[in-house]
């Protein structure tokens, strides 16, 4: 148990009522009875020791993925990597080489496609490469990580341009992190990313960039299953990009570079004949400059949409992209997907809720308000609290389109709900003769993502069938989540129990809950 963990654990013990003389009572037998045998205690600091290692060697890897990518691309070239890792030890480390490969490509299937090492594969990589040579595999990662670092050089500029790039791409993921369920904050901080770095780097071109998705076409099948639709762009251009679609069978060069998977560069858009022109009121004359065009890739290297960017607003005439500025765009792809992709998982545990929700309010009639919040980061190690989803006890929704934000010093009556985060444990309490009770949703690491505040009234607990229904609906929301979680962690495909998971490969994240109903079902009959 952590510190808040243990507080919370007492205070639901002793409860609201108890006499000051009763808890230092409880306090002095805690005190004389809790006794630790020496084996756990050296259980414990092992534990402890181990966590610290692993935290140092995963810093000192990182650190070391970074001098690797020095245009903040944010994956490395596995054959590039390989090549010099084979001349190791003098080039005796080989048959170790081809074995970690072996074991990489079955963790990461996607490897033998795209050839790219996110810095988790690199990691694991240089870990397998490790285990296969004899002795301590500490001192041969240590060994690993001084040979390689040997290996990149790096100017003073290049350094100073590398660490500036990944700060705005960092801002990318912050403005994730910090936004909610929004992705107008994400947007943002993309095109300013290149903006900013178009000034500091890139000869202070004047560019239009736009972000566009792909959807299921069903309006037009026969345009093709899958259309791009323009959801983001550069101030200039929304009156001419923003909300578009593009199909299959139109001008563009959009849908090559996702059935590629690679960036397509067109140098001189007036000499390729296969660009489409949102902009139809800019003359035929000075439709010229380059275009550049990045898919999207999730954590498996599948294409979700593409990132564009042109240069047909600059009066330069050799307004071109350079080979280190297509490579920081494709840094920013990699930091776009992360932060669109924490924001899904978001929206995908809402919908989790609010399904859970609709299940539980027919049988628990004695519930009177549940309240769903979702924990935000904030500065400073600091954390608010999203008001998302309010429902009553007719089972009437409102989902809050802008959440109302609680902040802990000014919500004391809620403080209840800043314990349950602090713990991730139940918390219970009582507020003008109303009962409430805190739920966590955790994430993979057991830290809270998300609160379910139920409210009970002037019951001081539920019927014992109410408890239970609620009990259930609670497990399977927590497992719903899990799934969700580990499905954006995981290399291989996830598996799906019910035809409704299936259809047009939508991954609905209702259906989880229903799934986990289900199974449990099973397991019982």
């Amino acid at each position: 148990l952590t510190l808040p963990q243990f507080v919370q654990l007492m205070d639901n013990f002793v409860g609201e009522d108890i006499s000051l003389p009763t808890v230092k009572r409880l306090t002095a037998f805690i005190k004389g009875e809790y006794k630790q045998t020496k084996e756990e205690k050296m259980k414990q600091l092992e534990k402890v020791h181990h966590m610290s290692h692993m935290e140092q060697r995963k810093q000192l890897l990182e650190t070391l993925f970074e001098k690797w990518d020095n245009n903040a691309c944010g994956s490395l070239d596995l054959k590039e990597v390989a090549a010099v890792l084979s001349r190791f030890k003098g080039g005796t480390g080989k048959v170790a080489l081809m074995k970690a490969k072996e074991q990489l490509y079955s963790r990461y299937p996607q490897l033998s496609r795209v050839g790219k090492l996110s810095p988790k594969a690199f990691q694991t990589f240089l870990e397998l490469i490790a285990s296969e040579f004899m002795g301590n595999e500490d001192e041969t990662i240590d060994n690993l990580v001084r040979f390689l670092t040997t290996r990149v050089e790096k100017s003073h500029t290049k350094s100073s341009q590398s660490s500036t790039r990944r700060k705005w791409l960092q801002d990318i993921q912050q403005a994730a992190e910090t936004s909610g369920t929004s992705m107008e904050p994400v947007y943002k901080a993309v095109f300013k990313a290149l903006s900013q770095d178009m000034e500091a780097h890139g000869d202070n071109k004047r560019i239009s960039a736009y972000i566009a998705l792909l959807e299921e076409n069903q309006l037009s099948p026969e345009q093709g299953q899958v259309l791009l639709r323009y959801v983001a762009c550069t101030a200039d251009d929304a009156p001419y990009v923003l909300n578009q679609v593009l199909h299959r069978d139109m001008k563009g060069v959009s849908f090559a570079a996702i059935d590629q998977g690679k960036p397509i560069y067109v140098p001189k858009v007036q000499l390729h004949g296969n660009i489409h022109f949102w902009n139809s009121d800019r003359p035929v004359e000075e439709r010229k400059g380059s275009l550049l065009v990045l898919p999207l890739h999730d954590a498996h290297w599948r294409v979700f949409g593409i990132l564009g960017l042109d240069t047909l607003q600059d009066q330069c005439e050799k307004s071109i992209f350079l080979t280190h500025e297509i490579t920081f765009y494709e840094g920013v792809c990699h930091a776009f997907s992360k932060a669109y992709h924490h924001i899904c998982m978001r929206e995908n545990v809402l919908q989790v809720a609010v399904t859970a929700l609709d299940w539980l309010y027919p049988r628990t009639p004695s519930i009177h308000i549940v309240t769903t919040y979702l924990v935000v980061p904030g500065e400073d190690k600091n954390y608010a609290l999203h008001k998302m989803i309010t429902t009553d006890n007719t089972g009437q929704k409102e989902i809050h389109s802008s959440p109302v934000v609680l902040l802990r010093e000014e919500n004391l009556l809620r403080d209840y709900l800043f314990k349950c985060t602090d713990s991730s444990e139940v918390s219970l309490t009582s507020i003008h003769g109303e009962h409430h009770i805190a739920v966590p949703l955790h994430d993979l690491s057991r830290q809270t993502l998300g609160i379910f505040d139920i409210s009970i009234g002037q019951h001081k607990k539920l019927p014992p069938e109410e408890q239970k229904d609620l009990q259930k609906m609670l497990k399977m929301a927590q497992a719903a989540c899990s799934e969700i979680l580990q499905r954006s962690l995981e290399e291989t495909e996830p598996t799906h129990v019910l035809e409704a998971e299936r259809v047009a490969n939508v991954r609905h994240a209702g259906f989880l809950f229903h799934r986990f109903m289900l199974q449990e079902l099973r397991e019982c009959v």
